[in-house]
């Protein structure tokens, strides 16, 4: 069974906010930095099949917001080192 995660990405639009979503969204660890380095680590340790979904509303708010979209980076390149993160577009 894979966790799945409806990403919500009105709440990546700046650094705090996208720390406090995250780790309750991916139930990151206490050491979470809450920065995009501290979280491309962490996805990278999650040892969980996780499906990451993106549908048409969260691509839009992404393309809107340039923090957004660092977020979207940091998460793509997670899931090229993890075999156990997958991103979904719906």
């Amino acid at each position: 069974m894979s966790r799945r995660i409806r990403l919500d990405a009105s709440r990546l639009t700046n650094r705090e906010d996208m720390g406090i979503y995250m780790k309750e969204a991916f139930s990151l660890p206490d050491y979470f930095g809450r920065n995009l380095d501290a979280l491309r680590d962490c996805l990278e340790e999650v040892a969980e099949e996780t499906e990451i979904v993106l549908d048409r509303d969260c691509v839009q708010t992404i393309c809107e917001n340039p923090y957004a979209y660092k977020v979207l980076l940091v998460i793509g390149r997670a899931a090229e080192n993890n075999p156990y993160l997958h991103i979904l577009f719906r």
